[in-house]
């Protein structure tokens, strides 16, 4: 559905787009021909994203900055007045999100909310302020939701973001669902960026490691695998292949099937034998 939005023709609005992976999805989608809305926190940083855009654009197409706070509901609303009212929407993008960190047992349940807030109900808000707006033009569209690969495999760490984006993964597959029940010619895409160089790491590791894709790399592979009609985009790096990530996806369905311990990939006692299943790709 994503090259027939193309040559339908309009906007595309992204959350988070002030940098990272945002900001070079929506400088693809500009210089695909489609008008771009970057709505992310208002400041300096949103107003030299569109200006970043609207070069990378030779200013073909309309550039927008629209200040927008995705753990609010009023300015979620807001986005999508503003949106509609620039004329049809081709593609949403619902990719804010803060990480925070939190524990299970000791952090301050402030932080679990913020997390949440952000980036669940963020995506939740983004599509109930915009899809019935789609449906009812009936024009070819695409909703693309970030999520991450610790929301399916959900390593040990940082357990906040993982159940925030574990509930990104269900909530887009139920808004495809939905969309295909009722004929739709609406896709909706779970972009899985692997590791990925961003503002965000390089707040605090300087220099690109030499395992990460750039933001642009990761962007045109999801593109690329969107444009085939994919709904799981699980973007690999240069560490991580799709064999790979395929394996890790496996193992982890499998601690369902087999009953084994839970994160049993970072259990002692499976140490061995799942290094054995990840060498496996290669046998």
């Amino acid at each position: 559905m994503y090259l027939e939005a193309l040559n339908a023709g309009g906007c595309a609005v992204v959350t988070g787009g002030a940098n990272g992976v945002g900001l070079a999805a929506a400088t693809r989608f500009a210089q695909s021909g489609l008008n771009v809305i970057l709505a992310d926190l208002p400041g300096d940083t949103l107003d030299a994203a569109v200006d970043t855009v609207r070069a990378a654009s030779s200013g073909t197409v309309d550039v927008f900055g629209q200040p927008t706070d995705v753990s609010k509901e009023e300015d979620v609303e807001r986005l999508a007045d503003v949106a509609f009212a620039k004329g049809p929407l081709a593609l949403l993008m619902n990719n804010a999100g803060i990480s925070g960190m939190p524990n299970t047992t000791m952090t301050d349940m402030n932080n679990w909310q913020n997390v949440i807030n952000v980036n669940l109900f963020g995506v939740l808000r983004g599509i109930q302020a915009f899809v019935p707006r789609m449906i009812d033009a009936a024009r070819p569209a695409v909703i693309v939701n970030t999520g991450s690969k610790q929301g399916i495999t959900t390593p040990p760490g940082n357990p906040g973001y993982n159940v925030s984006k574990a509930a990104v993964r269900v909530l887009t597959e139920q808004v495809a669902h939905e969309l295909r029940e009722a004929g739709a010619p609406i896709s909706a895409h779970l972009f899985v960026p692997g590791f990925t160089y961003t503002g965000m790491i390089a707040s605090f590791i300087p220099e690109k490691p030499p395992a990460a894709w750039t933001s642009e790399e990761t962007v045109d592979y999801f593109i690329a695998s969107m444009s085939e009609g994919n709904f799981y985009i699980l973007c690999p790096d240069n560490d991580v292949d799709e064999e790979l990530d395929r394996r890790r996806v496996a193992w982890a369905v499998g601690d369902i099937i087999e009953n084994r311990p839970a994160l049993s990939r970072w259990h002692p006692d499976f140490k061995e034998s799942f290094a054995a299943f990840e060498a496996g790709k290669k046998a």
